[in-house]
C-alpha cells in the first residue's frame, strides 16, 4: 500500500509501514529527526511545536523533521488536518495507517515499547531512539550532537 489520497489537503501522504520504512533508513549528509505521535496524546501536541522549531532553526545544516502521525485514518479530516491548520506546522507529516503495530513498532526501534510521542533521530554517523517527552532544549541539544560530528 502506497501513497493514498494525493489531493490530501495540507499535503498530508498516508502511508503504511513498508512506506514510511525508507524514510527511517536514508543514508546521506541530512539528520533526520522522525517523531511518532498523534492528536489524542496531549504530552505529543505539547512537544510538537518544538520539532516544527527545530526544523525551520536547522533546515540550512540538512536537519529535516518528520512527523509521523498514528491518529486513526478515520480522523483525517475531522481531527489531523484541523489540528494541523491550527497550529500552522509546517514540518512534513504522514499518516501512518497500518494496524500491524506488533510488526512494525521493533522494527522502528527494539527499545520501543509502543508508547508515544517517541523519536528517531539519525544520521550517516549515527542512530539514537528516545521514548519520552521533549523539552525544547532537550530536543535541540540531542539534534546538535547529530549535527555537530
Amino acid at each position: 500500500m502506497g501513497a493514498q489520497n494525493p489531493e490530501a489537503k495540507y499535503n498530508v501522504q498516508i502511508y503504511d509501514f513498508e512506506g514510511i520504512r525508507p524514510l527511517l533508513e536514508k543514508d546521506n549528509d541530512t539528520t533526520y529527526v522522525i517523531n511518532f505521535w498523534a492528536t489524542w496524546c496531549s504530552p505529543c501536541v505539547r512537544e510538537i511545536p518544538y520539532f516544527d522549531k527545530i526544523n525551520s532553526k536547522f533546515a540550512e545544516k540538512k536537519v529535516k523533521v518528520i512527523l509521523i502521525s498514528l491518529d486513526f485514518p478515520n480522523q483525517y479530516d475531522t481531527r489531523l488536518i484541523p489540528f494541523l491548520k491550527e497550529r500552522q506546522i509546517k514540518s512534513r507529516v504522514i499518516l501512518l495507517d497500518d494496524p500491524r503495530a506488533n510488526r512494525w513498532i521493533p522494527l522502528v526501534s527494539e527499545k520501543w515499547t509502543g508508547a508515544i510521542p517517541a523519536t528517531l533521530i539519525y544520521n550517516s554517523h549515527g542512530k539514537e531512539f528516545y521514548q519520552k517527552v521533549f523539552t525544547y532544549e532537550e530536543l535541540e541539544n540531542e539534534v546538535l550532537k547529530f549535527i555537530s560530528n
